[in-house]
């Protein structure tokens, strides 16, 4: 038997561990103002006298500059953003040279290729590997909050795209259709069908309660009524009811992605009592397959049999680095030979944590 490996803590990591100190006093506070009047008059006053130097394109003011910063941490404070993460968004899009933040905040392609770049920035630059962690655990924290925030999410059904799928209940049934089209005076679907392909005429009037997800993951639903049927393209379609009430859905803390990883499992359990007790890992191990995996659980493919609430030390390697963590088994699935388990992790290094995000975020090098 050996003893759990003393590097691993606590999942949750906040930002607000790296603050420093911000206490202003009152003398502060009217002298920061003065400063402040003086550099925004000082910016209208050069703004007023000209333009860009001759031979150069007349860039964004500083006073806009200025303003837009503003709006930025606004913005980030309404979605949960403490000072250091705010920090950190702003080096994002500074090193990226963004103009537009509001437009990165709602494409999730734009805003990973600046989060992307600014990981790549603090790997290679930092002046230690310890640094280097805490700031790639800020920039990633940041990220999270922003992949679980209503920007980027839509407000209204006519914004929907073709072939977004709606999961519709009706009644006790649960049934999927893909959008046909949202444009017009309803938003059209492929008309429902059961299980052995026959159409089901639900009818006029009926109130359905509709959920859907957009690619970045973000679910949102909606309630809905069937207002008639008709043909588009030349296929059946039903009718239904736009809304300009969606409402966001909670989803996983964490962003997740499909994946094969072999992994190694060992058994923990307590060992002795009161003060006395301690977490050993047994020397056995069990193979497994990693499914798929986020900063805050996996799910395992495994021959093995386990039992939920079973704890379990994981290890894997992704790239040239190895990864590890401590488990706890929330639920099994069994087919068969094979048993698939769905663990939450409840201890996990900083540097682990940072390497799985890169991963699931697709933003190291590969």
């Amino acid at each position: 038997m050996i003893s759990l490996m003393p590097e691993l803590y606590l999942l949750q990591v906040s930002a607000s561990d790296f603050q420093l100190d911000t206490t202003i006093s009152p003398t502060q506070l009217i002298i920061f103002g003065a400063v402040f009047a003086v550099i925004v008059f000082g910016m209208l006053f050069l703004n007023k006298r000209g333009g860009a130097p001759a031979g150069k394109t007349k860039s964004k003011s500083g006073f806009s500059s200025l303003f837009s910063i503003f709006s930025l941490n606004r913005l980030g404070k309404s979605i949960g953003l403490n000072s250091a993460q705010l920090k950190m968004l702003n080096y994002v899009f500074k090193t990226d040279g963004v103009v537009d933040p509001e437009k990165s905040l709602s494409n999730p392609v734009l805003l990973d290729r600046h989060f992307r770049k600014a990981y790549r920035i603090i790997e290679h630059s930092s002046a230690s590997n310890e640094e280097g962690q805490r700031k790639l655990g800020i920039l990633f924290s940041t990220r999270n909050l922003l992949e679980n925030s209503t920007v980027g999410g839509i407000s209204s059904t006519r914004q929907l795209k073709d072939d977004t799928v709606l999961n519709i209940t009706h009644g006790k049934e649960k049934i999927e259709v893909s959008v046909v089209s949202p444009k017009g005076e309803y938003l059209v679907a492929e008309t429902p069908r059961n299980i052995l392909g026959s159409q089901i005429k639900i009818p006029n009037g009926t109130r359905l309660s509709v959920v859907f997800f957009l690619k970045n993951n973000k679910g949102f639903s909606f309630e809905s009524r069937v207002l008639g049927y008709g043909h588009m393209h030349g296929q059946p379609a039903i009718q239904l009811a736009h809304s300009n009430q969606l409402r966001f859905l909670s989803q996983r803390r964490f962003r997740r992605r499909q994946t094969v990883i072999a992994c190694l499992m060992n058994l923990v359990y307590v060992e002795g009592s009161g003060k006395k007790q301690r977490l050993v890992v047994d020397k056995r191990r069990l193979n497994g397959n990693i499914a798929d995996i986020s900063v805050g659980g996996c799910s395992i493919k495994t021959n093995a049999p386990v039992q939920v609430g079973a704890k379990f030390k994981i290890e894997f390697t992704q790239g040239n680095s190895n990864v590890a963590a401590l488990g706890q088994i929330l639920r099994t699935n069994r087919q068969g030979m094979n048993t698939t388990i769905h663990m939450r992790f409840l201890k996990v290094s900083l540097k682990s944590m940072n390497i799985i995000n890169a991963f699931v975020y697709e933003y190291a090098n590969e």
